[in-house]
């Protein structure tokens, strides 16, 4: 543990700026959307071309690192998401801000991808799972802490845009400063879309569906509560639960359907979170009415933990019961697929989920939830009429964040084998001996 931490100290503390720097603005602009009168239907516009951006820009990422290389890439695009922050506080339009989202998304996407295939070639067959749960356990903390910074200053004022400007500008700080070489880029062998529903179609299914869902969730709960007058902590509160009760629910889940039938526990899980959010919905009552009026939050926050535990580990698992399904070869690329899928479903979620919200009222976001969650349980029932159980040794639940790229996955440890990093003074004194390090690591391993 000693060692990545040490070899990979200035990543996880870049990476860890910016997913506060990431928390705060995601809150920070359904906030002030709804401050700024935006309607529901151009403010779920507006959010959605994060998602765009995300998709627009895992397409084009390989390209670019391979040009330019990875630390170029890495400060290029914080460079560019901390100038995009800043121009959402000067020009307030819906339109306007729904291009700078699609700059921050891709922004982000291309951020993931550095900083994933870096830790790739940080890591070796021993400490890859040691190295994905720092990984998580980071990005989900400090998202968590970001959100809390919404009560450092009005959403209306303009100096939150710079704090999130200025936290994003720090994150470049120790990637710039490290004196460890960027590693060579992988690309990562694609799995045809047909290929991919034939091996799995509930994962193909699941993993479009639970894109929208995961998009209209994280971008719409601050616009959500804000609507139904929670105070800025109280939109602070409910939106690290989601953050953190979705991460320590990934481990028992996940033990779970190591033991029992993967696609009854999906199933389960699905329709748990369709439970839980018509229970949220029935609980949030008159939460809306002014101080003294409304009614308490507390069932609230109790019933939305408990949606976030059944619905945050379920990209895992669609990419677990997908792994079930093909040979280890196959691992990555499948799961570079169902990124696919899932950025495909997540650019139409937060827009569908505001014309709920704009017909229904602020609770058509629960609505919208549990409708795609129960469309995921009831397909998954159909497809375990229809296919029996397959058993693959190779295949097991580890957990993912909704945030991780194709080259994030290759650190599933049941993956190919990753050779185990050399210092270059090793690597010349194997050369002038005329050994093949590649292949002794490959032995010893």
């Amino acid at each position: 543990m000693n060692k990545i931490l040490k070899n990979s100290w200035a990543l996880f503390l870049g990476m860890g700026f910016l997913m506060m720097a990431y928390g705060f603005q995601g809150s920070l602009l359904g906030v002030r959307a709804v401050q700024e009168e935006f309607s529901l239907t151009s403010t779920g516009f507006m959010m959605s071309g994060y998602f765009v951006g995300y998709f627009i820009g895992a397409a084009t990422i390989p390209n670019i690192i391979s040009r330019v290389g990875h630390i170029r890439v890495f400060a290029a695009f914080a460079s560019l998401a901390s100038l995009v922050i800043l121009v959402h506080s000067i020009i307030i339009n819906p339109f306007i801000w729904f291009l700078l989202r699609v700059l921050t998304g891709i922004s982000m996407v291309c951020i993931y991808t550095v900083a994933e295939s870096w830790l790739n070639d940080r890591s070796s067959n021993k400490n890859r799972g040691s190295v994905l749960s720092i990984y998580m356990v980071i990005l989900y903390g400090t998202m968590g802490i970001g959100m809390f910074l919404l009560n450092f200053s009005s959403p209306k004022n303009f100096q939150p845009f710079i704090l999130v400007s200025v936290i994003t500008s720090v994150a470049l700080i120790p990637i710039l400063l490290t004196k460890k070489k960027p590693p060579t880029f992988k690309r990562i062998q694609a799995m045809s879309i047909k290929n991919l529903y034939e091996a799995s179609p509930l994962g193909f299914v699941s993993s479009f569906f639970y894109g929208t869902i995961q998009s209209a969730l994280f971008t719409l709960l601050a616009v959500y509560a804000s609507s139904m007058n929670f105070t800025i902590l109280e939109i602070s509160i409910v939106t690290f639960l989601l953050a953190v009760s979705g991460a320590i629910a990934q481990f028992p889940i996940g033990k779970l359907s190591d033991i029992y039938d993967r696609r009854k526990v999906l199933v389960v899980s699905t329709f748990g979170a369709a439970l839980f959010a018509i229970i949220s919905l029935l609980v949030s009552r008159q939460m809306y009415l002014p101080e003294g009026l409304a009614t308490s939050k507390t069932w609230f926050y109790i019933f939305f933990i408990l949606f976030s535990f059944c619905s945050l580990p379920m990209f895992s698992l669609i990419l677990a019961h997908t792994n079930d399904n093909i040979s280890k070869e196959k691992f990555v690329a499948a799961g570079a697929g169902l990124q696919f899928l899932f950025g495909f479903g997540a650019m139409s979620g937060p827009f569908l989920c505001s014309i709920f919200m704009d017909i229904v009222g602020p609770n058509g976001f629960f609505i919208f939830l549990f409708l795609f969650h129960s469309l995921i349980g009831i397909f998954g029932v159909h497809r375990m009429r229809v296919r029996k159980t397959i058993d693959n040794p190779d295949s097991q639940f580890v957990a993912m964040p909704q945030t991780i790229t194709p080259a994030g996955i290759e650190l599933n440890p049941s993956t190919e084998h990753i050779e185990e990093p050399y210092s270059e003074k090793v690597k010349e004194i194997l050369d002038r001996k005329g050994v093949n390090y590649k292949k002794v690591d490959s032995q010893n391993s």
